[in-house]
């Protein structure tokens, strides 16, 4: 199947996320909430099984494993994002299904991808997973157009709720989508299926 390029403005409705196959390309537009805050994430995931409210209505957003350095000015108008970065997201594999099936996200990401609990909890809330380049991070800065808020200022600022407005942020990858998909899954059962052989290839080898 031929892949797609999906020029998306934010926030997402049913329907746009479930058009979205793994392999497409997106590029997002809008507003986008981002950390890479291993305590971040408990903390969202223990206030969310709590019925605690953020500090931010993430409901049906977008939330991804970015990083940004923030330039506090008086206030969230007057803060600036230099850069934006992906982290692997296998790190937040404990706190992702929670926060994915509490908020209704729309969609996640970041690199590596994610575990298949959190592939469960996306088919449950109608949610597709974004691979963003690694090393992308020049091109990636270039697409932020402001900050929009920033919250649990006593974290670092890569560690932060930060929502940023964005345009044309990307490309990225549909790694996993709404539907259960998942690249990752594909890659990893191709290297199952593969292993006799290499290893039987070897084994002759060692034998010659």
């Amino acid at each position: 199947m031929t892949s797609r390029t999906h020029h998306l403005q934010l926030p997402l409705d049913t329907a746009a996320v479930n058009e979205l196959a793994v392999g497409d390309m997106v590029l997002l537009s809008g507003d986008i909430t981002i950390s890479i805050g291993l305590p971040t994430h408990k903390r969202m995931m223990q206030d969310l099984q709590a019925g605690r409210d953020l500090p931010l209505d993430l409901h049906g957003g977008a939330f991804f494993h970015l990083s940004a350095y923030l330039i506090d000015g008086a206030g969230d108008e007057a803060t600036e994002a230099l850069y934006m970065n992906p982290s692997t997201s296998t790190r937040y594999n404990p706190y992702m299904p929670t926060i994915i099936r509490s908020l209704g996200l729309k969609l996640a990401g970041g690199k590596g991808g994610l575990d298949q609990a959190s592939v469960s909890a996306m088919q449950e809330a109608g949610c597709a997973y974004l691979s963003f380049l690694g090393g992308g991070c020049t091109q990636l800065s270039e697409s932020i157009e402001g900050v929009v808020s920033t919250h649990w200022k006593e974290y670092i600022s890569q560690f932060r709720l930060t929502t940023l407005r964005v345009k044309d942020l990307g490309p990225a990858t549909v790694a996993i989508d709404a539907h259960g998909n998942s690249v990752y899954e594909s890659l990893r059962t191709r290297a199952q299926n593969r292993m006799p052989q290499i290893l039987e290839e070897l084994k002759q080898r060692r034998d010659s």
